[in-house]
């Protein structure tokens, strides 16, 4: 919407509820508040997206937190990736919230397709973007050691005190 009423350049955040069909597990909800991002501009790079969701994850999580970058598919962007960081519970050595993996998926991402940008008039040939989504449940859940995301959603009065 905002790329339909708004020319070049675009750096906007857009938060709002997300329902989606998910299985409900300790990192993951049927319903979040997702956290949005755009930029559109001449110039935008595949290392600016990568160099912002670094800064991020670290300026939230710590210098210290390792970061990986993974492909995935997202509607709109090619390529998509998925961010990912450390596990906070085991350190990078696997435990049921990682899935034994030793890192957790915090936000999807990727480069806006330049169809997308020639959909709403942009010329895809001077202007390149990126965008990204991400649930503040998880990140809330990530900086303050949750181990299941369920919680926030509970209404334990014991749990929420904590906060």
């Amino acid at each position: 919407r905002v790329m339909e009423q708004t020319e070049p350049p675009i750096r906007v955040v857009v938060p709002g509820r997300c329902y989606r069909y998910e299985a409900t597990d300790p990192t993951h909800e049927w319903m979040m508040v997702q956290v949005e991002g755009l930029v559109v501009d001449e110039g935008v790079s595949l290392g600016d997206l990568k160099g912002t969701l670094t800064d991020f994850a670290r300026r939230i999580f710590g210098s210290e937190r390792r970061t990986a970058f993974r492909c995935d598919y997202f509607p709109f962007v090619e390529p998509g990736m998925e961010l990912r960081i450390d596990c906070f519970l085991c350190g990078g050595e696997g435990c049921r919230t990682c899935s034994r993996t030793g890192w957790i998926e915090i936000l999807g991402a990727g480069m806006v397709h330049p169809e997308i940008l020639e959909s709403v008039g942009y010329d895809s040939e001077k202007y390149t973007g990126f965008a990204f989504g991400m649930g503040i449940e998880r990140i809330a859940m990530l900086r303050h050691g949750i181990k299941d995301i369920r919680l926030l959603y509970a209404n334990d009065l014991r749990f929420l005190g904590q906060f």
